[in-house]
């Protein structure tokens, strides 16, 4: 394996001979018809040098020298921490960056400058791997540092770019203020080193900063935290490995590096409720959408509408307002909807208000205005997606969801049908459920055992269903089976420890942004996740104390973190090698993997 370190903490000096064996192939021209320059910018020259002291804090200036002609590619990787409430500015002079500040710098501060990712050469755009240099504007330079590893919540991948930062300041209102004692960003594999930073006591925070302020916005920006203050323990030397800079796809080497603290960011509840979005879907649909999630809404009504006609229905978060009008009369082009619930006035208080919003009907063009027959088929029936997945129809039934909610519903009409492997055919019962969140969704059970080699079928007869446009449905029908490949693999879950707390177990693909099964448990059970094609599956665990089956959020404010995620994992790998034919048994003690 290729080793990918670049540009350690040397001497100049040392830089400079490193790049003297190279200089041939940096040239600014290239000889004509020979190799492509693939070697990247080299620094040859820092003024003032690393680890200089007593630095003028005004009119303040650090050049770098490169063996060759460079650009900036992105400014905004020129990183001073701590930072400026304005960003470094720089200018090209000759083979030289020139970094200044239109701030001056704080007095008996230690500072670095970090050129990750900013910079490339003018001939081919090989990019420079990076360095971090250290200046004080004291009489010492600092020494200690910290290392962590900033992740998103719920998938626990990596994130990339996001602004780690400490304050000495130990108030809430810190992290508002955006005057951090340090701040980095964090590289592809989510991990950061502040580095150059006292030996005292910090409050640790990530954003994904997306105004680049070193503020906290809660109304649009994701946010992690650690619960305590934090002390660095580990001083800084050359051999330290997580102060080099590594080639990122390097996987091998970027994934040794240690961490002290592990950062979960997530988007926590806004501070203001209001409603800030509203759409007329068609004539007798529509929605509203609120800033923060748990609107409080005590009661709504539509001008010139019986209320007992409006069919409404929150999201399971409470921060989207679905609403059907159950009256075929001609619709109005505008619905004058009237929602009385607690809104953020002027003084950031909450108060119970009356909103009026208008629900105005999309415009149509005068051909589809006027011309029936620019109708499609759907618009005149009542649609139905019926779905019976083979690989989980055994746990999740099937489901039937309609486009519009249902106000006449004959479930009984409906047959259940299955066939054995001698063609014997039978009549089966069946259950039918609503969804808790979703009342245009249900839920069909058969009363039968699943069985490999068996055909079933679920037939809706026509002019079963009426939904709120008056609108009938075709006829329809729904086969399935189980599957029938010889390949496919099962995976089984022999989950102890649960100690009566509610767990999510879900079933991810590779990357994490599917789930393929999902599992809400309070007690030991095996759990059984069938029909696998061979491939990398990842076992997601969720702690759910308030059993609602949701991944939920943190706060900062009062310092609650978000549900504790976590994913299983064999020998220190998280994603489980699922192989053709193979039944996999795997067992996890829940006390244990979320006590550690």
């Amino acid at each position: 394996m290729k080793k990918s370190l670049l540009i350690p903490l040397i001497p100049v000096a040392a830089v400079l001979a490193l790049v003297m064996s190279h200089s041939c192939a940096n040239t600014t021209t290239p000889p004509t018809g020979g190799p492509k320059d693939t070697i990247p910018p080299l620094i040859v020259k820092i003024d003032p040098l690393p680890g200089s002291v007593n630095v003028p804090v005004h009119d303040a200036k650090v050049v770098f020298t490169f063996n060759e002609y460079v650009t900036v590619k992105d400014p905004k990787s020129i990183v001073l921490s701590p930072p400026q409430k304005k960003a470094p500015k720089y200018k090209m002079k000759g083979k030289s960056l020139v970094v200044y500040f239109e701030e001056d710098l704080k007095d008996n501060t230690c500072y670095t400058i970090d050129l990750t990712n900013a910079i490339a050469d003018n001939n081919e755009g090989n990019m420079f791997p990076g360095y971090v240099t250290t200046f004080s504007t004291g009489s010492k330079i600092d020494s200690m540092m910290v290392t962590g590893l900033v992740q998103d919540y719920k998938t626990l991948n990596p994130m990339k770019g996001a602004t780690v930062l400490i304050f000495k300041d130990q108030s809430d209102s810190a992290i508002f203020k955006g005057s951090p004692d340090a701040a980095v960003k964090t590289d592809d594999w989510g991990f950061f080193c502040i580095r150059n930073i006292k030996d005292t006591v910090y409050r640790l925070y990530a954003l994904r900063d997306e105004n680049n302020d070193n503020k906290y916005d809660p109304e649009s920006e994701a946010v992690a935290f650690m619960s305590s203050t934090i002390r660095p323990v580990t001083k800084m030397n050359d051999s330290i490995p997580e102060l080099l800079k590594y080639d990122m796809k390097d996987t091998l080497l970027c994934r040794a590096r240690k961490t002290e603290y592990e950062l979960t960011t997530f988007r926590g509840k806004p501070s203001k409720q209001m409603i800030v979005n509203k759409v007329r879907l068609a004539d007798r649909s529509a929605y509203i959408t609120f800033m923060a999630p748990g609107a409080d809404v005590d009661s709504l009504w539509i001008d010139n509408i019986n209320p007992k006609r409006i069919i409404t229905q929150f999201d399971p978060l409470r921060d989207s307002l679905e609403l059907w009008v159950n009256d075929q009369r001609k619709m109005p082009d505008t619905l004058h909807l009237n929602v009385r619930y607690m809104k953020t006035d002027s003084t950031q208080a909450m108060i119970r208000t009356v909103e009026k919003v208008p629900l105005v009907a999309e415009k149509k063009s005068g051909a589809a205005k006027s011309s029936k027959k620019n109708l499609k088929h759907e618009d005149t029936t009542c649609v139905i997606k019926t779905v019976a997945q083979p690989e989980t129809v055994e746990q999740n039934g099937i489901t039937m969801e309609v486009q519009y909610p249902l106000v006449v519903a004959f479930f009984d009409s409906l047959q259940f049908k299955f066939t054995n492997p001698r063609q014997q055919e039978f009549k089966a019962k069946f259950t039918v459920t609503r969804d808790r969140y979703n009342l245009r969704l249900y839920t069909i059970r058969p009363d039968v055992t699943f069985k490999p080699g068996f055909d079933y079928l679920l037939k809706i007869p026509e002019r079963v269903f009426m939904d709120v446009n008056g609108h009938y449905n075709d006829s329809s029908e729904v086969k399935f089976s189980l599957p029938k490949d010889e390949d496919l693999s099962l995976l089984k879950l022999v989950v102890k420890g649960t100690g009566g707390t509610d767990y999510i177990v879900d079933l991810l693909d590779e990357g994490r942004q599917k789930t393929l099964r999902s599992y809400r448990i309070d007690s030991d059970r095996t759990l059984m996740f069938p029909y696998l094609k061979a491939g990398l599956y990842s076992i997601r665990i969720t702690e759910d104390p308030n059993n609602n089956g949701l991944i939920d959020t943190g706060d900062l404010l009062s310092h609650r973190q978000p549900e504790k995620v976590l994913f299983y994992k064999i020998k220190d790998k998280s994603l489980i090698d699922v192989l053709e034919k193979t039944e996999l048994e795997q067992t996890v003690n829940l006390h244990e993997l979320f006590d550690k």
